[in-house]
């Protein structure tokens, strides 16, 4: 499988970028899986539904399934600082690829994301990544104009708004992203 990060501060749409990208990658024929990183506290179970009780019972881990899908809901003993690695090692290994909005401090190869401000809001332009970044790639943006300072040539200029170039763009660099395990 093939693993790409997103990287971006909140507001910049990388949850549209991602849901389009899947998209173009579905219509080339790929299979793909995502990881999120949520920063706040996340929970896809129902409450007073079984498996919601389960877990209020003291469950470790419930796993719901039907005959179209699974979820798995883990309980952690304590909040932790979480490994990109290890989310990646619960995923099946058979897809294409794995794309990742968040971890944006891992250190897989990641695209960031970054629009120009809106001139009307008054507000500054988020700083760039990939100056201080190393696993910055490529820079998915609305304005290269409106960069602060251009990225060097090993960093790939993509339009933000151009979600199937992209998906292109990372099919042909598909072996750079081919991922082997934990800092492989």
């Amino acid at each position: 499988m093939k693993a790409l990060g997103f990287a971006a501060y909140s507001g910049m749409g990388k949850t549209t970028l991602l849901e389009q990208l899947i998209a173009a990658l579905r219509e080339r024929g790929q299979r793909v899986s995502t990881v999120k990183h949520a920063h706040h506290d996340v929970d896809i179970d129902i409450p007073g539904k079984d498996s919601w009780r389960h877990r209020q019972a003291g469950a470790a881990e419930v796993l719901l399934v039907c005959d179209k899908r699974l979820a798995l809901v883990r309980e952690f003993d304590a909040e932790q600082e979480l490994d990109v690695h290890a989310m990646l090692a619960e995923l099946r290994s058979d897809v294409d690829w794995v794309l990742i909005e968040g971890f944006k401090h891992g250190d897989l190869p990641k695209v960031e994301i970054w629009r120009a401000p809106d001139p009307a809001s008054g507000k500054p332009a988020k700083p760039l990544r990939f100056p201080d970044d190393p696993h910055v790639v490529a820079l998915a943006t609305d304005d290269v104009a409106a960069l602060s300072e251009q990225p060097p040539a090993h960093i790939a200029v993509l339009d933000l708004n151009q979600p199937a170039q992209m998906a292109d763009w990372m099919l042909a660099n598909a072996a750079r992203f081919e991922y082997r395990g934990d800092n492989a």
